[in-house]
């Protein structure tokens, strides 16, 4: 990034900044419009009958025996997705279901996951949904978001027995719950968290990196420096994500399970709530990136947020982040090409680790709906061919299978991850994944190590306007400081009035609050 592009960024965020303050002062501490939008259900989170009656996700199908349920997901593999072919998708798996004798009719909508969020909240507002795909890391309808709303139905008494409830081990079911309640429905993945650099290997082989000598991100400037020289536009391509949440789960646990408020979180050395902001380690990383920034290492696209999550299928990138798979090849079908791994954290299994992909039943869905919805998710996470076409689409149109049964995608149209669609336990492999797939994600999630403050999820309806406002603040400082937007001889300034500017917005409130919150769960632990 050039000098005079980040001091442009820098002034920006300053006058932001000036305009933030003046907000909190005059009631810009309130919680997001779409967090009141929310549909909201009686105090068990059962569904309210006056939302039900109203809603057009609690219409039957016309026959009054088979049950529809709308099902809305995002799409990470595709910026747009072909709504024709989504809907053969979902003709497909609604005339499968049916053959396998399940009462049930999908009315599938998939949503780019660029707009995901948005397009998913305000369906969810208009209860539009029965079945929605979420995950604790997504903002305002993330997992974290749906409990304290009354948003999402209470599936605990009605899971035990069923083939959904049998599909995992009692332990996934038990991680995901809120307050002793199974609100979630896991995706079965890899349900313990760690991070790995990856960097595409025809550099690795064209330069001759030793990515197992990388202990840490310092450690890879020498071959950014490659990057630099061969031209690319993003030799460290950030993918506009706030990595200080991510690189350093080995120091902290970040219970607020959300990037966007990375300014809190249990210091694992001590067992006690911090404020990161003001750690050693927030600094380190921030001037890190300002200075690769200024080295050009960093391009201000994701300063600016105008990468994609298509960026990484180019061939414009040499070093990015990657969550550590049981099988990592999956980020070469992703990506397109051939990718090199050096992990960088330990894994982890934190109190949100396990809902890093789910699906919810929503509030406004009727006892029937939310039945018919475990039924299918049984049959979904069983059932090999069902699985396939709800990742992969339509075979002989969208993949393939080899001569070994694994799966080939060939289409632009309709394309999933595993991750966010099924369980591993059920889907074919990809060509470049070994037969015991399965096996491997049960053998890696047994594998990690257990954070201090794993079972405890803060609630933040206490405080939920000052931690809004604090989200905001984030927007301001923190995204442009993980993000190498701020000068480096800036860094610590900026640190200051971020500080400064959360204080200004509650943060003490919150840090007061979730600490006495973590006490009480150490307390009775």
């Amino acid at each position: 990034m050039k000098r005079n592009t980040t001091k442009k960024i820098f002034s920006a965020i300053l006058v932001a900044a000036m305009s933030l303050s003046l907000l909190v002062g005059c009631g810009g501490s309130e919680a997001p419009a779409a967090t009141e939008e929310a549909p909201a259900a009686t105090e068990e989170a059962a569904p309210a009958a006056e939302a039900t009656e109203e809603a057009p996700a609690a219409e039957e199908a016309a026959s009054g025996d088979v049950v529809t349920l709308n099902v809305t997901r995002a799409t990470f593999n595709l910026a747009t997705p072909d709504s024709a072919q989504v809907k053969k998708v979902e003709d497909a798996v609604n005339a499968y279901i049916a053959d396998k004798g399940l009462n049930v009719q999908i009315v599938l909508t998939d949503i780019g996951s660029g707009e995901y969020t948005d397009k998913a909240n305000l369906a969810l507002a208009n209860n539009e949904i029965n079945l929605l795909w979420t995950a604790s890391w997504e903002s305002v309808i993330g997992t974290n978001d749906l409990v304290p709303q009354n948003a999402v139905y209470d599936l605990t008494d009605l899971l035990p027995g069923t083939a959904l409830y049998e599909s995992m081990d009692a332990g996934q079911w038990e991680a995901t719950k809120y307050n002793g309640r199974n609100y979630f429905i896991p995706v079965y993945k890899d349900n313990v968290e760690g991070y790995d650099l990856i960097a595409r290997k025809e550099l690795v082989d064209k330069y001759g990196w030793d990515l197992s000598a990388v202990k840490s991100l310092k450690d890879i400037e020498p071959m950014l420096e490659d990057c630099k020289a061969e031209g690319l536009k993003y030799p460290y391509l950030t993918q506009k994500t706030a990595m200080f949440y991510r690189w350093y789960i080995n120091d902290f646990d970040f219970v607020t399970a959300d990037a966007t408020a990375n300014w809190i979180g249990v210091d694992k050395a001590t067992g006690e709530m911090v404020d990161t902001i003001l750690t050693p380690q927030y600094k380190e990383f921030c001037t890190l990136m300002a200075e690769w920034a200024e080295k050009g290492y960093i391009s201000e696209d994701d300063v600016t947020k105008t990468t994609t999550d298509t960026t990484t299928q180019t061939q414009d990138w040499g070093f990015t982040w990657w969550t550590d798979l049981p099988v990592n090849a999956e980020a070469e079908s992703r990506y397109g090409q051939e990718i090199a791994f050096q992990s960088i954290t330990d894994r982890w299994a934190h109190s949100t680790s396990a809902l890093g992909s789910c699906y919810c039943v929503t509030a406004n869905s009727t006892e029937e709906q939310a039945k018919a919805a475990i039924d299918f998710m049984g049959l979904l996470y069983t059932d090999t061919k069902l699985a396939d076409m709800w990742t992969f689409g339509i075979e002989g149109e969208d993949f393939t299978y080899d001569a070994n049964g694994h799966v080939e995608q060939t289409s632009e149209k309709y394309n999933h991850s595993m991750w966010e669609s099924v369980s591993a336990t059920a889907i074919s492999p990809m060509t470049n994944q070994p037969d015991n797939f399965g096996d491997l994600y049960k053998d890696f999630n047994g594998g990690a190590k257990t954070s201090p403050a794993a079972g405890f999820r803060p609630d933040k309806t206490p405080v939920e306007a000052q931690f809004a406002a604090c989200q905001n603040v984030f927007e301001q400082y923190g995204f442009p400081l993980e993000n190498g937007g701020i000068p480096a001889a800036d860094v610590e300034a900026t640190i200051e009035a971020y500080q400064a500017a959360l204080d200004e917005a509650g943060y003490q409130d919150i840090l007061a609050e979730y600490t006495a919150q973590f006490n009480a769960w150490k307390a009775g632990n």
